[in-house]
């Protein structure tokens, strides 16, 4: 049976967690997820074990294939067109490696469904710094990275780099998804910028953070540096250019109901 919430996990080499991660999503008994595995081609066979399990759970897993390696913010676009597509209400990203705590995965979904946000953020540092396993570097680049983001741009979320997160449809539906820009870092805040700027509520749900134990992390330099300079043209153009910051108008919604917040 076709769940109304779907869990989007973009990969690359991701073969010592990609079973574990799916059968811990598939786990969950508070609510039924879906899984989309969003594959650059991984050369360790991660797609062919995504297959394995297709065979055994076709209803509930899927799995997207790409030529190659083409960067994080077009592998999330690629997942959320595909989940719109397929009339998901709920369309949640996080990561394959288990830093994001799987079982915080019904909270997000609650926090959308109850109507007390249209976008839930899992974040390291609403309730203090919950990070474990981070050396201090990275840990305080990822702090003051935030904190940078807030203090460009206005916006009040602790964690505005943070990839676990949960979309309400009318979100994904009224963001010009073609248009958003960056691939790394700055894709996470790009989208949550977005929403705040269109007006949608964005509440943040405390999680711990852990640093992966098997695999490589994706993290270097520049995707950081394009963080840095991303946020800047983003607070630039939510003054001077405010057109790209208009909702769309979702299939079926009649006209003028969706409008550019203030």
């Amino acid at each position: 049976m076709k769940s109304d919430s779907i869990v989007i996990i973009p990969t690359y080499n991701e073969k010592e967690n990609i079973r574990a991660i799916i059968a811990a999503v598939l786990a969950q008994s508070e609510h039924q997820f879906d899984v989309l595995i969003v594959d650059d081609n991984s050369p360790d066979g991660t797609g062919a074990i995504v297959e394995s399990i297709i065979a055994e759970q076709p209803e509930r897993v899927h799995i997207l294939k790409r030529a190659g390696k083409q960067g994080l913010g077009t592998a999330y676009i690629a997942g959320f067109k595909w989940a719109l597509e397929r009339d998901y209400e709920y369309i949640i990203e996080m990561d394959a490696d288990f830093s994001h705590p799987v079982d915080k995965l019904p909270e997000l979904q609650r926090t959308c469904a109850d109507g007390n946000a249209d976008v839930a953020v899992g974040s390291r540092y609403i309730s203090g710094v919950n990070v474990v396993n981070w050396p201090m570097g990275r840990m305080l680049m990822s702090y003051y990275a935030s904190a940078y983001v807030r203090l460009i741009t206005g916006m009040k979320v602790k964690d505005a780099t943070a990839g676990y997160v949960c979309y309400r449809r009318e979100v994904l539906q009224s963001i010009d998804l073609d248009a958003i820009e960056f691939k790394g870092y700055a894709f996470q805040i790009e989208m949550k910028f977005t929403a705040h700027r269109m007006g949608f509520t964005i509440k943040e749900v405390p999680i711990v953070f852990v640093n992966r134990v098997l695999g490589t992390s994706k993290m270097n330099s520049s995707i950081f540096f394009e963080a840095l300079w991303g946020v800047i043209k983003l607070r630039w153009d939510s003054i001077f250019n405010k057109k790209r910051f208009q909702r769309r108008i979702p299939s079926g919604q009649p006209a003028g109901a969706a409008g550019q917040a203030t």
